[in-house]
């Protein structure tokens, strides 16, 4: 497959906190070809990269890496060979997209200068990417997460520039306990004594891993849920010879066990670590955090009042971070825009990352869609979504 990995300069960007750089730098990846009217944007989740479908890149490893490659490809979802996709790395992040780690004009890291970023930033920077890249109104934009605030930003920013969104997996806002856990995990880097201030670039400085390693353990924990834990994991022990924590003093290491659950979350904590920057971490949770669909306007509905397209909802059984009545909600305030909407529910026990690791669920309506809006067939036709896992969730299962 055919990939165009570049980085462009945008020029002086002014975030929506009135600062200014000079210079915005974007990394993105290009796969297929552009005809004019079939560009489909895909954006990232949290610590996701431009490297939606790619493997080939040295810039990026583990998860964000071909993050997504089950469903953007040739003959799949979003198929490549008849798309014009486009990922951005979103400004904050550090996959090669101006944030905290890149070089300020004093030829020093920004750190904690950058500007505060919001999900408005990364929108408009994805707008003048596509700008430079030549495209203008989207097919359609497709997200994940937080990711999926930024598509249906999108329709609330540029409503005349999208035809089709597909919100996967996301929310018109985080609700108190996400926000909690997320300021924990913000407290657990801050708390580093390496994190000195954000300050602590350089080869003489040590990264603050064991704040992030906190951090990333908390978020896959959001990420999973209470069935997928006790499938994966149980209570089982993973062996005494692999105890890392002796607590409470150095002897009890060999009577306390070293569980499943907690060699997981060590060893992904480790592999991220090595691949993301804590300060953009702290960056991204705050914009995640910040964004309501509904900010300016009097209700959701009012928010996208202006898009005269078709929307997706996709959301899953097992997903407490982003839940079925979330995006039922969401379903509600396209219905009252006026909005062609269709809200599929699938049933998983695995939680919040299902939509990253469940394309047999994802893909068939998210490819339907991109078809043929909210009349494709798996999309409309619920006896054959009920067979595959992928009902949609009709106003009698919610009623008010």
């Amino acid at each position: 497959m055919d990939v165009e990995r570049d980085t462009r300069s945008l020029g002086s960007f002014t975030f929506e906190c009135g600062d200014v750089i000079d210079d915005l730098e974007v990394a993105y990846e290009a796969y297929g070809e552009f005809t004019g009217d079939n560009a489909v944007l895909v954006c990232h989740a949290l610590t996701g990269s431009q490297n939606v479908a790619s493997r080939s890149s040295g810039d990026t490893a583990g998860q964000a890496r071909a993050w997504w490659s089950d469903v953007v490809g040739p003959g799949k979802a979003i198929d490549t060979t008849e798309y014009y996709v486009v990922c951005a790395n979103v400004p904050g992040s550090c996959y090669g997209t101006s944030g905290p780690a890149t070089e300020a004009p004093d030829g020093e890291p920004y750190g904690t200068d950058f500007p505060p970023v919001t999900v408005g930033d990364w929108t408009r920077a994805q707008r003048r990417l596509l700008d430079d890249l030549g495209v203008g109104r989207l097919h359609a934009v497709v997200g994940g997460s937080v990711g999926g605030m930024n598509a249906l930003d999108w329709v609330k920013q540029y409503p005349d520039d999208v035809r089709l969104v597909a919100a996967i997996a996301t929310s018109a806002r985080l609700d108190p306990q996400c926000l909690g856990l997320n300021a924990i995990a913000r407290r657990a880097i801050t708390t580093d004594h390496d994190w000195d201030g954000g300050d602590y670039y350089g080869e003489d400085h040590p990264d603050p891993t064991d704040g992030l390693a906190l951090a990333r353990q908390i978020g896959h924990i959001m990420y999973l849920s209470k069935a997928s834990m006790e499938r994966k994991f149980g209570r089982r022990s993973a062996g005494r010879g692999s105890v890392r924590d002796t607590f409470p003093v150095d002897e009890a290491a060999g009577f306390f066990p070293y569980r499943e659950v907690e060699s997981y979350l060590d060893y992904q904590a480790e592999n991220f670590v090595d691949r993301f920057d804590a300060n953009a971490y702290l960056y991204l949770t705050r914009a995640m955090d910040d964004y309501d669909l509904s900010e300016g306007y009097g209700s959701d509905a009012e928010a996208i009042g202006a898009f005269d397209g078709e929307a997706l909802l996709l959301s899953f059984t097992g997903d407490w971070h982003f839940t079925v009545e979330q995006s039922e909600t969401l379903a509600d305030a396209f219905r009252e825009a006026d909005a062609e909407v269709a809200h599929h529910v699938v049933d998983s026990d695995h939680g919040h990352d299902a939509f990253l690791v469940e394309p047999e669920n994802v893909g068939p309506p998210l490819s339907d869609f991109l078809a043929a809006g909210v009349g494709g067939r798996a999309v409309s036709d619920t006896e054959e979504s009920e067979r595959s896992g992928h009902a949609p969730v009709h106003n009698s299962l919610f009623p008010g």
